[in-house]
């Protein structure tokens, strides 16, 4: 019999949200709408140019024009970019460059439910620190936490599940506070949605500081979830670390010119329209939620948090008898994530919510 990793047994499975035929998902912090119509268009001619020659050979292995133009979005040089398939790869990546067996990564909870797995995949060691009563991170708390084994801090915002925010002065003083010999991600997974001009950049500490990396994606806001494009903007040698441990070819050919489309100027009205009309509805979702006596932090995502804890699993149950489907963290610290979908889905939910008995 083969023998496998012990710790394996006791490693957890990541749960997606899961999709039910005929019900309205918001499980997944998916945008509802398709892809953006010159990135369709891009996918389209791509396939239709390629379909003789180019499927059979291997994506553009460093993704040359696709980090150039996150490059250019953001104001760094490329050596300061890194792509990945997704941002949760990026993620397992950081790990495996800083630590060896033994070393820690010290992460919010709750917080994006990967960076334990992904940690004990590579066989570190996840240290957790609870997040404030107001369900927003308790970076003094995160701080203080560190420790001569601490090798990277995830610090999630806006924080998935619970969508709240870090501030500028918050993370400012938090960097302060940290060793330079570890590295902070500010993983800004929903940071397209963040409309609190009080807010931190990722982006700007990452290019001021060379122990932090900001980690964003394409699979929110831009609509390409099922493309699976993440990267990363940090010190060039931080990028170059990332790199070193990346599956080649990570990145597909479809990813790439989906995700060069998405950034261009072209696209840029369309998907602020769409972020508008995000955020209108997240502003209608949570007063009406509020009104009928729910319990929801102030949200700067795509998604809104209820702070059921052992009731979340009943909550959910009910929702998806109203055929809709949310993400329900059934533990102490659990509660129900629920992500904004179109005016219809979001009344269906609503309307699940006013029925239920608590």
């Amino acid at each position: 019999m083969v023998e496998f990793r012990g710790a394996l047994a006791q490693l957890p499975a990541y749960a997606p949200g899961r999709t039910v035929p005929g019900a309205v998902k918001l499980a997944s912090n998916e945008m509802p709408y398709p892809p953006l119509p010159s990135v369709a268009e891009a996918i389209a001619a791509s396939v239709s140019s390629d379909q003789v020659s180019g499927f059979n050979r291997y994506p553009d292995n460093a993704a040359v024009t696709l980090t150039e133009a996150l490059a250019a979005r953001a104001g760094a040089d490329v050596s300061s970019v890194a792509v990945g398939c997704g941002s949760v790869a990026l993620c397992q990546q950081l790990i495996q460059t800083t630590c060896d067996d033994g070393g820690e990564v010290l992460f919010p909870w709750r917080s994006f439910e990967a960076y334990p797995i992904v940690t004990k995949v590579v066989g570190a060691v996840p240290v957790t620190v609870p997040v404030a009563a107001d369900h927003r991170l308790d970076l003094a708390a995160l701080a203080a936490a560190v420790t001569d084994r601490t090798r990277l801090v995830f610090v999630c915002t806006p924080n998935n599940p619970t969508s709240t925010v870090v501030t500028e002065s918050e993370l400012t003083e938090f960097l302060d506070s940290v060793p330079e010999r570890v590295l902070v991600a500010v993983d800004e997974a929903y940071v397209e949605f963040v409309r609190d001009a009080t807010a931190a950049d990722g982006i700007a500490a990452a290019l001021t500081r060379p122990n932090v990396v900001s980690l964003r994606t394409l699979s929110k806001a831009y609509g390409l979830a099922g493309l699976r494009v993440g990267y990363a903007i940090g010190a060039p040698d931080v990028i170059g670390a990332i790199q070193k441990v990346a599956l080649p070819f990570a990145v597909n050919k479809l990813a790439q010119v989906a995700g060069v489309a998405a950034l261009s100027d072209a696209a840029r009205p369309e998907l602020e329209r769409r972020l508008d009309e995000i955020v209108a509805e997240r502003t209608r979702v949570l007063a009406a939620l509020r009104e009928a006596g729910y319990e929801v932090p102030e949200s700067q995502a795509n998604f809104l948090w209820l702070p059921l804890r052992e009731r979340s699993a009943d909550f959910a149950r009910h929702c998806e008898e109203g055929g809709v489907i949310v993400r329900p963290f059934s533990d102490k610290s659990g509660g129900v994530r629920v992500t904004i979908g179109l005016a219809a889905g979001n009344d269906a939910f609503l309307a699940a919510a006013r029925s239920w008995k608590r």
